[in-house]
């Protein structure tokens, strides 16, 4: 009997370690949002009620305002509180005349939510909470992309979060129109694809992707597609074409990685390079099991999520497939063991390793939509042994860079550092990559840096940041152009590091290679007419005022004399105390740069002045021959009537064209022009003419191998020693002199000469004369 009941104990343990194990792997617990109903106050929806037009439910989230999110599907929510209260389903006012309420894209793009709405695009903001339409859409559209950028405030971050494009899928590249906003879709413009004319296919989507500062257009033929892009050098190639089967959604990772998803319920893809390599997302079911792409594994994909780090697959067959989304490929992990599907279900992250399974749920009652959540703890999942997923070998993954922005502006560098610890016994495999390494080129260096209190070994990298250009090692076939302002993430991560390390997230800074927002230029100013007291510092603060004859200026910039005279006020909390400068002494003024409120340098690189107000009186000491032009150098009258809208002051490291550029094939027609670019390989100088008083000059740098910025600022010189130019004609006090000194020698010389012998002869001559005339008349 003893031995009957100890072998039902054990059928029994054996019957049930199943259900223990399947107990365990239980995903989630679910639990329901449902708040504002105590009281029976009924809101009502205003407007057309929103629907999503896909099958699938999508859900987007803001990736810097991590409670803003948008879910799309039979009815649209948007929430500001990460759908931590009941919400009303979104709709649009009936005076936008939006027509049939279908929604077929979405994108939220800073403080304004952008949908397309009947092929038409609008905008919500959610700040101010009113509804608008985008202007400069001519045509219909039916899809909008853009990113956000979340590291700070400076220009370039602004760029990537403003800019737009709207776009209708499926159309042919060759004849459709593609808009692009650059103020977060409030106003588009026409956008002019280079060689799109001459694309063959249809079109799957444009975007820009600002980790490789390129504009990457998706091209859809006979079931191939291919990315083709816009800057040099990608724009010669296309990318590696991939099967395209289905419409596929597009979906671009938070942090401007590059990192693109490609899915539709029968397949996934993923891109690291932004479109140029795509390729299939391995699948791990089992400790021995590994699926080359998702469709082996007979699975319907019905919704996908992901962050900058982690990649979250949602199936109808109650299937949740996870990964990491480090700088290797790495394959997703199968999680099985509840029911966790429902028809309008959709996946999001709300932290790293915390995915959240929601689904709106309609009141009976209310109008207002409650949610039912099913938070998952991924670490929590990957410590189940039957997974058998090894142990992290690594313990600390550290670098102050981390989510930061940085500046890299022409001819600098930078230097970043980060610490590893690995666990006892482990080794570990860094590696630095930048997204784009036609601008950003690297050099990463590791040595041991002592050891911890367990005796684990610190090592430390040190990471040198460049310009591609100023390595030397890249072929200019590879490089980006120089002139042109790029962007580029750097990435730092462990390479044979395991899934389980979810906590572990690899380190990211966003890089501007362009102008450093700090910089500025400063004109020395050693020697000022106060310090010689030719000007009063007081009486310049007191409203001074000047005037400039109508001779000396031209308020047209052509070099024609005024019709009147012209009163200057001086500024001199801009401008300070003026420069001295002697007439007659040819000049350049010194310009430093300073960062920060540190000086620098002196700058050497080639610059231009103009008098603001009109001044002609100065020239250059070189012409367009004696500066050794090979071409036609540019001058202030050429820029200006090119300049159009852009203003007086256009004369920039844009449009700047050295005339000793061997490629520059403008002929040398004018070789006697003065040469009006100072600093750079010339000695040219400013000549004054013979006027005293101040001249306000505005400075440009306009050599575009020095800096991104558009170094410029104004300064005043007070230019004194010249004699004041006379009223009376020289001609006219000239000749009255020389009459007047020829009478005093003749007074002189005529006695004098009179007493010689040739005197005596020449005055019996006129004598003679006399006498012969006088004979004559009578």
């Amino acid at each position: 009997m003893l031995v009957l009941m100890l072998v039902a104990v054990l059928v029994a343990a054996a019957t049930l370690q199943p259900c223990l194990l399947a107990s365990a792997r239980q995903l989630c617990r679910t639990h329901m949002v449902r708040t504002g109903k105590v009281f029976h106050v009924r809101q009502q929806i205003q407007g057309d009620q929103l629907y999503f037009s896909s099958m699938t439910s999508h859900l987007i989230k803001h990736p810097c305002k991590k409670n803003i999110a948008l879910y799309l599907g039979r009815r649209l929510f948007f929430t500001r509180d990460n759908f931590r209260s009941s919400l009303l389903p979104l709709s649009i006012p009936t005076s936008m005349k939006a027509g049939l309420p279908e929604v077929t894209s979405a994108h939220i793009a800073g403080s304004v939510l952008l949908l397309v709405v009947s092929r038409k695009v609008y905008i919500y903001n959610y700040e101010a909470n009113y509804w608008n339409t985008s202007i400069g859409i001519e045509h219909p559209v039916s899809h909008v992309s853009g990113d956000n950028c979340c590291y700070s405030g400076h220009p370039f971050c602004v760029d990537i979060s403003n800019s737009v494009f709207a776009y209708l899928h499926g159309d042919q590249i060759s004849q459709t129109y593609i808009y692009f906003s650059n103020n977060g879709g409030f106003r588009f413009q026409k956008f002019a694809y280079e060689k799109q004319a001459e694309l063959v296919g249809s079109l799957g989507g444009i975007f820009y992707f600002h980790s490789l500062s390129q504009v990457g257009l998706l091209l859809i033929d006979q079931g191939k597609a291919r990315f083709s892009y816009s800057e040099h050098p990608l724009n010669f190639s296309f990318g590696l074409p991939f099967d395209y089967n289905g419409t596929l959604n597009i979906l671009i990772t938070p942090g401007q990685k590059g990192i693109l998803i490609f899915w539709f319920e029968r397949s996934l893809l993923l891109s690291r390079n932004s479109g140029q390599l795509v390729y299939p997302v391995q699948v791990k079911e089992g400790p021995h099991t590994l699926l080359s792409s998702i469709s082996e594994a007979n699975v319907t994909i019905y919704s996908v999520a992901a962050n900058e780090y982690e990649l979250a697959v949602l199936t109808q067959e109650n299937n949740l497939y996870y990964g990491s989304l480090g700088i290797l490929s790495s394959s997703l992990i199968k999680f099985t063991g509840q029911n966790i599907w429902s028809q309008e279900a959709a996946l999001m992250f709300t932290d790293v390793g915390r995915v959240e399974i929601l689904v709106p749920l309609s009141d009976p009652v209310f109008p207002a939509f409650d949610f039912e959540k099913c938070p998952i703890n991924i670490q929590a999942i990957l410590m189940d042994p039957q997974l058998q997923v090894d142990v992290c070998k690594v313990e600390l993954l550290q670098g102050e860079f981390d989510n930061k922005m940085y500046t890299i502006d022409m001819n600098s560098e930078l230097e970043l550092t980060a610490l590893m610890i690995p666990r006892p016994g482990m080794s570990l495999v860094p590696l630095a990559m930048v997204s784009n390494p036609h601008s950003l080129g690297l050099q990463a260096v590791i040595y041991e840096d002592g050891y911890t209190y367990d005796g684990n070994t610190r090592h430390r990298l040190n990471i040198s940041l460049r310009q591609q250009h100023h390595w030397g090692r890249a072929d200019p076939n590879f490089t980006s152009s120089i002139k042109r302002p790029t962007g580029s993430t750097i990435t730092l991560d462990i390479a044979n590091k395991e899934i389980s390390c979810v906590d572990l997230k690899p380190l990211t800074a966003l890089i501007s290679v362009g102008c450093d927002q700090e910089k500025k230029i400063v004109i020395q100013n050693e020697i000022s007419a106060c310090y010689n007291g030719i000007l009063d510092p007081v009486g310049l603060q007191d409203n001074y005022s000047y005037v400039i004859e109508r001779e000396a200026y031209d308020p047209n910039f052509q070099g024609q004399k005024a019709s009147e005279d012209l009163v200057v006020h001086y500024h001199y909390e801009k401008l300070g105390c003026p420069h001295l400068v002697y007439y007659n002494t040819p000049w350049k003024p010194v310009v430093e740069l300073w960062r920060e409120g540190k000086f620098q340098e002196v700058i050497q690189a080639e610059f231009v002045l103009l008098e603001v107000n009109g001044l002609f009186t100065y020239t250059y000491s070189l012409t367009a021959s004696t500066a050794l032009c090979r071409s036609q150098p540019q001058n202030w009258t050429t820029i200006m009537s090119d300049a159009g809208d852009k203003g007086l002051f256009s004369w920039n490291r844009e449009n700047y064209v050295s005339c000793h550029d061997p490629d520059n094939d403008a002929p040398l027609m004018w070789p006697d022009v003065p040469y009006q670019i100072l600093g750079g390989p010339t000695a040219n100088k400013v000549i004054f003419e013979q006027r005293n008083g101040i001249y306000i000059f505005y400075i440009s740098i306009v050599d575009p191998y020095y800096s991104y910025c558009h170094l410029e600022t104004t300064f005043s010189v007070y230019v004194y020693g010249a004699f004041p130019l006379s009223v009376i004609p020289t001609a006219v006090i000239i000749i009255p002199l020389m009459v007047m000194l020829l009478s005093v020698w003749l007074v002189y010389a005529i006695p004098k000469l009179l007493h010689t012998e040739k005197g005596l002869r020449f005055k019996s001559f006129w004598a003679h004369l006399c006498r012969r005339c006088r004979k004559a008349c009578f």
